[in-house]
């Protein structure tokens, strides 16, 4: 029986890690083999008697501590990781503002060794003079990059701090994340940046001024009045500091002019060493990437799932690797929206091992403050247009009360001209050892639950409706059609059509290529404006033309079939820099075109009624793929 209680302190030590007032109101009632013993640890019963004990939300490294906690001093700036046990080098230099359009440190000559977790810079006597290519020494203020690296030469953090002062210094407020471009509207566009402290901060456009709500280090700050198809200048005032950048308003919708929107996923950490690992994030390509899709003059980038390595247990360790992944777009970010979607490696998990050391996995609770999809939500600005959550669905074991993580931010839709991209979670409350151990009870990778795919035919259903919307784009993390890497599981598990959720220890009743066929049947039979399905997981790009002659089911399939009364196209990127999959053979492998495990960014080329789908290397800027998917 499942102990309830209202609130628990939870006190846990392992190793050196002590966990200080976490607070666990109870657990939520689609987990029904977990409990929590009286001394507060969290438990989940495997079933044969034996309990598997929470491991500890241990991290490698936090946020928190590798931001350095910069302080002024008489010659520069000191800097303290907070870890005694943490030696290596500091490499910085000053943030030149105004004379890129794309403002990055131009690290210094010389870098501060880290010894027992702290290091010195002198910028008094060292960056001075010859080496003042930003006049701190005439106007007192100005901007210092900085990358942590261990002594095994791993970079782990890149950060930002803004000082003043001729000697001695002191810490200015700064923008230590952003500015960046979201949800760019005909009307407007939000503003989103981080500051060292709270401040009520505020930005001009337009000859309009917009506010904060409140004083704060996280801003949301949201432009409106302005007019479509429009360059706008923007600047970010907070205190006596400011940054001016630029974005463009959308058009009017059912302008049907030309324009590229850009397209990729899984940009976890690659193998090769210096940037390909930034701590969670494949930085060298994902720049490239960031870089290409700013020369093409792309309007927005839409990636889907697997920004970082992820699968941690503590919340401050998966904020650094989102943080690493929002450094490497963020100069370009500064001028174009980055919408973003969960993929697997999202995973923010409460890990249970047993006495053999085999490893289970949920999603963490409670799920307001602690989820994987609340994680994401807190660090990505998307439009909250999606479902609410699972709760009310027919599987719902309480449905008084809210026992599933909510949709805000990780499923929506958003327009753009004739356009419109609709994003899924298909990796929603996921539970990554459900497959082999279905006694945790969680969703599946790869499908998706009963009350995200009704949103999704409510959404495509007002789509069809809407005469300024041409083509629609789904985008989710896990293909339909895996061809290379993930043929085992995705929508396809090898033909089996078995696995599926488990809610409160109950399978749900369609199993995946069944809930795989609604899907199918919503965007292409029930629909006539969806072109393609973007999606990623398989670290390759190919493109598979789905036809009412493609063979999607196994040998011998038992369950009722679905005929494709017409064309679309499956379009995988999972090539932004995570570790490749070769191609399998699958069924439909005949359909199966470019396959590549070169590292590509994809372009969608919309003018007017056409669409014409181009694929370049970012690093080799080598063309991959072309071809005109729709006439």
């Amino acid at each position: 029986m499942i102990q309830k209680i209202i609130i628990i302190t939870l006190w846990l030590f392992c190793a050196d890690i002590c966990y200080s007032q976490d607070f666990i109101q109870s657990v939520p009632k689609v987990y029904s083999n977990i409990a929590i013993e009286p001394d507060g640890r969290l438990y989940i019963n495997k079933g044969d008697g034996e309990k598997l004990y929470a491991l500890p939300a241990d991290a490698r490294y936090t946020l928190q501590d590798m931001t350095g906690s910069p302080k002024g001093t008489d010659t520069g700036l000191s800097f303290d990781f907070n870890k005694k046990d943490f030696n290596g080098v500091l490499y910085y230099g000053f943030v030149p503002f105004g004379d890129s359009r794309h403002p990055q440190p131009v690290y210094f000559k010389s870098s501060a060794a880290i010894k027992k977790g702290k290091t010195n810079i002198d910028i008094k006597k060292r960056m001075s003079g010859k080496y003042d290519m930003i006049d701190w020494g005439k106007t007192g203020k100005g901007t210092l990059g900085y990358r942590v690296v261990n002594q095994r030469g791993e970079i782990i953090y890149d950060g930002r701090i803004s000082f003043k002062g001729k000697g001695p210094f002191e810490i200015d407020c700064s923008i230590t994340e952003g500015p960046l471009v979201n949800m760019v509207t005909p009307e407007g566009a939000v503003i989103s940046f981080i500051t060292n402290y709270k401040v009520m901060a505020k930005v001009k456009a337009a000859g309009k001024t917009f506010f904060d709500n409140d004083s704060t280090k996280q801003h949301e700050i949201a432009l409106t009045g302005l007019k479509p198809g429009t360059e706008y200048s923007y600047q970010v005032i907070y205190e006596n500091n400011s940054r001016t950048f630029s974005f463009r308003t959308a058009p009017k919708p059912g302008t049907r002019s030309s324009f590229i929107f850009a397209y990729a996923s899984d940009s976890r950490t690659g193998k090769g060493g210096g940037e390909r690992d930034l701590y969670g994030v494949n930085s060298y390509i994902m720049k490239k990437i960031m870089a290409l899709s700013s020369f093409k003059q792309a309007a927005f980038i839409q990636f889907t799932g697997d920004l970082i390595n992820g699968y941690l247990r503590n919340k401050d360790e998966t904020l650094l690797q989102y943080a690493n992944w929002k450094r490497v777009v963020e100069p370009f970010a500064h001028y174009m929206p980055v919408y973003t979607a969960m993929g697997n490696h999202e995973a923010f998990i409460y890990e249970f091992a047993d006495s053999n050391n085999v490893k289970y996995m949920v999603d963490r609770f409670p799920f307001a403050i602690e989820s994987a999809e609340s994680v994401f939500g807190q660090c990505f600005v998307n439009p909250m247009n999606g479902p609410q959550s699972e709760d009310g669905s027919q599987y719902d074991p309480d449905p008084d009360g809210q026992d599933f993580p909510s949709y805000k931010e990780n499923v929506f839709y958003y327009t753009y001209d004739n356009i419109a991209v609709i994003a899924l979670n298909s990796n929603y409350w996921y539970a990554p050892s459900l497959k082999r151990a279905v006694f945790t009870s969680g969703n599946l990778h790869g499908y998706i639950m009963d009350n995200q795919l009704q949103w999704f035919k409510r959404v495509l259903e007002k789509l069809e409706k809407d005469d300024n919307i041409d083509h629609i784009f789904v985008t989710q993390h896990t293909p339909c059609f895996p061809n290379g890497g993930h043929v085992k599981d995705d929508m396809w598990y090898n033909g089996n059509n078995e696995p599926r959720p488990y809610i409160a220890g109950k399978p749900v009743k369609k199993g995946v290529i069944e809930r795989r066929d609604e899907l199918l049947e919503a965007m292409v039979n029930k629909s006539a404006k969806v072109v393609a399905i973007l999606t990623g997981d398989e670290h390759n790009y190919n493109k598979l033309k789905l036809t009412g002659e493609t063979n999607i089911y196994p040998e011998n399939y038992p369950f009722k079939k679905i005929k494709l009364k017409r064309t679309v196209w499956q379009v995988n990127n999972g090539a932004a820099g995570a570790p490749y999959y070769a191609q399998e053979t699958t069924p439909w492998t005949p359909y199966v075109t470019g396959f590549t495990t070169q590292n590509v960014v994809v372009f969608f080329h919309i003018d007017g009624k056409k669409v014409r789908l181009e694929v370049i290397n970012p690093d080799t800027l080598e063309p991959v793929d072309e071809a005109v998917i729709k006439e």
